[in-house]
């Protein structure tokens, strides 16, 4: 496995293929994203952090069946790995640290 490190995007689209299971594929990620964190994203490069994150196995990926609303074309649907989770898992507690340090000093800097 590559670094275990994630950037901002690469987080959120961890996030979102894991809550969009079992239906997780590009343009549902796209616009999930738009909606739900106000997040436009081109496709280009919601397929790009899909391939790092794939390529570092923290999300696996397979094709579905063929549907006549998108002429035949299968889709390629994600899921998270439990690779992938334990990246989530790992950064979200180092971030509640911080968060916890920082809400330590609010009543100072008020």
């Amino acid at each position: 496995m590559r670094g275990e490190n994630l950037g901002e995007l690469e987080e959120l689209v961890l996030l979102t293929v894991g809550s969009l299971y079992p239906e997780a594929y590009a343009p549902v990620i796209k616009k999930e994203l738009a909606e739900k964190m106000d997040r436009k994203v081109v496709m280009s490069s919601i397929h790009t952090v899909l391939t790092r994150l794939e390529n570092k196995q923290f999300v696996y990926s397979r094709f579905g069946d063929s549907t006549p609303e998108r002429g035949g074309k299968r889709k390629r649907l994600f899921e998270v790995t439990l690779e992938g989770f334990k990246a989530l898992e790992s950064l979200k507690s180092k971030r509640d640290a911080l968060w916890g340090n920082m809400l330590q000093l609010m009543p100072n800097l008020q």
